[in-house]
C-alpha cells in the first residue's frame, strides 16, 4: 500500500466517524446501539494496533529515510511522537473496553416499536 492510499483510508475512517455523528442525533434504540458499540469496540482495538504500528513504522524511517526536522534532532522528535502515540494507544484500547462493556449492559434490551407509531 502507498502513502497515497493510507492517507485515502484514514479519511474514509474519519468521514464514516462524522456520517454516524449524523445518523445517531436524533434517537438509537438498543438493538442498534448494541450493533454499534460492536463495531465501535473493534474501533478501539485497531486503533491502539494503528497507534503503535505508526511508532514502529516511524523509528524505522530513521534508518530508511535521509530524515531532517527543522525543529529538533528527528531522534528527539520520533521519541516525542512515539512516546504521544503510545499514549493514545492505550486510551482507544481502553475506549474499546468501554464500548465493549456498553453493549454488554444493553445486550437484553429490545423494543416493540416506537411509542409515537402504536395505534391507540
Amino acid at each position: 500500500m502507498d502513502a497515497a492510499t493510507a492517507v485515502e483510508h484514514a479519511d474514509a475512517a474519519s468521514e464514516a466517524i462524522r456520517a454516524l455523528n449524523h445518523i445517531t442525533r436524533p434517537d438509537v434504540p438498543a438493538p442498534l446501539a448494541y450493533d454499534l458499540l460492536g463495531r465501535l469496540s473493534e474501533v478501539g482495538y485497531r486503533l491502539d494496533q494503528l497507534s503503535r504500528q505508526i511508532g514502529a513504522g516511524l523509528l524505522r524511517s530513521l534508518a530508511l529515510y535521509d530524515v531532517y526536522d527543522a525543529n529538533r534532532e528527528p531522534e528527539i522528535s520520533y521519541a516525542m511522537a512515539n512516546e504521544a502515540l503510545i499514549e493514545a494507544a492505550r486510551h482507544v484500547y481502553a475506549a474499546g473496553e468501554r464500548f465493549a462493556e456498553a453493549q454488554a449492559a444493553i445486550s437484553g434490551q429490545g423494543h416493540n416499536g416506537r411509542l409515537d407509531e402504536k395505534e391507540n
